[in-house]
């Protein structure tokens, strides 16, 4: 059954139509009059509370004539019309009759590439223009590392294999120098001492040893007791002599090893940061501010990754790290951004309101910090080079090992971060695209997260700092839990 009511509008014709892709397409954009997105709860909330419906309940607008100002509305059979026409609306019944679909984090605007990505669009899209930059950064990033940084590392990790093997040979072979010269003593002392018994015994039994000497001399005079002096003499000189030599091989080979030590065994500022307990009461003598300072060096994310110091991670990769982060903390930021996001920029006539975005700051921040821990774990080589350096055992096993675990780590952080970050560029492209006014607000929010990021640091680094050096340096009960308790805070809240 059609029937045709009299109304006059003044507005597009979608607004009056509660089927129209305006209130059921999320890849339809609608700007308020302050300038501000509006979503598609706020459309429907506007549709129902300014009652625009030109039919009733039960019936679909099909058609206006603008010359008549008439509406023509398909609905069910009546058996009567009044003649006082009278529009009847169920709000319930409303909301039911609009498409259904799931809205949660706004991933439905991932259908709307046909709207998106278009030329005119891209340009004014600030979302799409940020990650790929990062994007075009993430391809140098790849080409720098595989044509030099990952080169130079593999020569770092052989040249700590080499010398580890070095101190390895040294030791031993100092051990078997100092073996064989402890031999060598004894049986120097036992020739010694037999030398002088013979002697003894000759001019103990002998009553004429000048005329013995003179027989085996061809009764040549010679001066026994001054030969026997000289002989004896030239004797412990000798033996002087060659003890002297040996002992200073050995302090050339201990004066090596130590050089060898204090160059690669003696652990790095970094490396201090992980030691076990009672290592540390050992080895760990920094002071407060010392050890402040190392947590900010190797933790803070924007010193840690461009910074001059040198650790054993890529530079390059540590660098690409930092703009991964923000493409992130952007994407989850703009998941962030629901309907109830939405509709209170719309009510605030689009001003910033930093209150109400805290909440969803801070959210956003957590999130990525943990997304963003297991691409660095992937990503960093650190650790797997510092546990060559403390490899006991099974040097040359665990030398092939860690080659062969950096290189499908090295593989795989590639590829989830390139697969990572199309998706993110993607979504990011849809969003600034579709929500065109409100990609003002998404980017600030980030940029908050970013410089919440830079500077809740600097005040977390104290908490671990004062429970080490107190654990360390005061002697206080329970200063092992303190001391794990510090390590805790270090690797998994700040």
């Amino acid at each position: 059954m059609k029937i045709k009511i009299i109304l006059k509008i003044n507005d597009t014709l979608d607004k009056y139509n509660s089927s129209s892709d305006y209130y059921n397409d999320i890849c339809s954009k609608a700007t308020s009059e302050s300038g501000t997105d509006i979503s598609l709860k706020d459309r429907r909330n506007e549709f129902v509370d300014n009652n625009m419906s030109l039919c009733e309940e039960n019936c679909e607008l099909i058609g206006y004539n603008k010359s008549t100002d008439k509406a023509k509305c398909s609905c069910d059979i009546k058996l009567n019309i009044p003649e006082n026409y009278d529009i009847k609306f169920n709000k319930k019944d409303f909301f039911k009759n609009f498409i259904d679909f799931n809205n949660f984090m706004n991933l439905n605007i991932m259908k709307c590439y046909k709207t998106v990505l278009k030329i005119k669009s891209l340009i004014k899209n600030y979302g799409f223009l940020i990650i790929f930059f990062i994007l075009f950064f993430y391809f140098i990033t790849f080409f720098v590392f595989c044509l030099s940084s990952y080169i130079n590392l593999r020569k770092d990790i052989k040249r700590i294999f080499l010398s580890l093997k070095n101190i390895e040979t040294l030791k031993i072979n100092a051990t078997i120098k100092k073996t064989i010269n402890k031999k060598k003593r004894k049986k120097n002392r036992k020739k010694k001492n037999g030398d002088n018994t013979e002697i003894k015994s000759v001019i103990k039994n002998d009553d004429n040893p000048i005329d013995l000497q003179n027989k085996k001399t061809g009764n040549k005079k010679v001066d026994y007791s001054g030969q026997l002096t000289q002989n004896i003499d030239d004797k412990s000189n000798n033996q002087i002599q060659n003890k002297n030599v040996k002992d200073f091989g050995l302090v050339h080979y201990n004066n090596i090893i130590n050089k060898y030590n204090q160059e690669l065994m003696a652990p790095k500022d970094f490396e201090l940061n992980s030691l076990d307990y009672d290592e540390a009461i050992l080895l760990d003598k920094r002071t407060f501010c010392e050890y402040y300072i190392s947590l900010i060096k190797n933790n803070h994310p924007f010193i840690f990754s461009f910074g001059t110091y040198q650790d054993y991670n890529s530079r390059i990769i540590k660098m690409f790290l930092f703009f991964f982060s923000f493409s992130l903390d952007l994407t989850v930021n703009a998941l962030f951004f629901n309907d109830d996001t939405m509709h209170k920029i719309y009510e605030d006539e689009g001003k910033f309101n930093f209150l109400y975005q805290i909440p969803q700051i801070l959210y956003s921040t957590l999130i990525s910090k943990f997304i963003d821990g297991f691409i660095r774990k992937l990503a960093l080589s650190q650790d797997n080079i510092v546990d060559l350096k403390q490899e006991k055992e099974n040097l040359d096993k665990k030398y092939i090992q860690i080659k062969r675990i950096l290189k499908i780590k090295f593989i795989f952080f590639f590829f989830i971060s390139f697969i990572v970050l199309v998706f993110f560029w993607y979504y990011i492209a849809c969003f600034c695209g579709i929500y065109v006014n409100t990609q003002i607000h998404l980017i600030k929010d980030s940029a908050i997260s970013l410089l919440i990021g830079l500077f809740i640091p600097f005040a977390m680094y104290f908490i671990p700092t004062i429970f080490r050096i107190s654990s360390l340096k005061v002697k206080t009960p329970n200063r092992g839990f303190l001391y794990k308790l510090s390590a805790f805070v270090e690797n998994y809240i700040c």
